[in-house]
Formats: C-alpha cells, sequence, structure tokens
C-alpha cells in the first residue's frame, strides 16, 4: 500500500467520523429537544412537522454511508446530508446568526466525499 493511500484512508476516516459525529448530535437534539428544534424550524420558516423524519433520515444517512454496502444509497445518502447542511447554512445565514456547525460540517463533507471516492469506491 502506497503512503498516500494510506494519509488518504486516514483523511477520509477522520472526515467521516466528524461528519458522522455532527449528524448524530443534531439527530439527538431533534429527538430531545424537538419543542426548541421545531421553535427554529418556524423561525426559518420551515415546517416543524420536518423534525423528526430529518433526525431519522439523518441517522440513516450515517448509517448507509458506514455501512458502505450499495453503492447508488450511499450517493444518495450523501446527497441528502449536502442538502441538509446546505440549508441550514443559509437558514442560519438569513436568520442573521453566526456561522454555524453547518458551514464547518460541508467542508467535512466535501472532505470525506472527495476522499471516500479514492478509498472506498
Amino acid at each position: 500500500m502506497h503512503k498516500n493511500s494510506t494519509y488518504l484512508k486516514i483523511i477520509y476516516w477522520i472526515a467521516t467520523l466528524l461528519l458522522s459525529g455532527i449528524m448524530l448530535f443534531s439527530a439527538q437534539m431533534y429527538f430531545r429537544k424537538t419543542e426548541m428544534v421545531e421553535g427554529f424550524f418556524r423561525s426559518f420558516h420551515y415546517p416543524d412537522y420536518l423534525v423528526i423524519p430529518l433526525a431519522i433520515l439523518k441517522i440513516t444517512g450515517v448509517a448507509v454511508i458506514l455501512i458502505n454496502k450499495i453503492k447508488w444509497l450511499k450517493e444518495w445518502a450523501y446527497a441528502g446530508i449536502f442538502l441538509d447542511l446546505v440549508l441550514a447554512s443559509v437558514a442560519h445565514h438569513k436568520a442573521a446568526h453566526p456561522i454555524g456547525l453547518s458551514v464547518y460540517a460541508l467542508v467535512i463533507f466535501v472532505v470525506s466525499y472527495v476522499t471516500g471516492k479514492k478509498v472506498r469506491p
């Protein structure tokens, strides 16, 4: 195994585990503090009935990416996480919040996705 591919695998796993942690942290907040999160959703003009289904999808997306068995499903999981992070970043920006975790997660997302294409095809 080449030294560069070892580094890429390490970078991939660090980024993927960080991204997974962020998504799982977010999902648990949606379950544990549902009313608070629904309030945020309403303030962003998002429907609050999406909170619990979105939490379930976040957990499912993380599982699909980590298991890595069905390639097309993994691509959809990455797409869903990307969409979630973009919408969260835009909502926070529109609400004049400081740069949030979703913006940092987008950078981590790109690292995970790009390196994943090379080390876990």
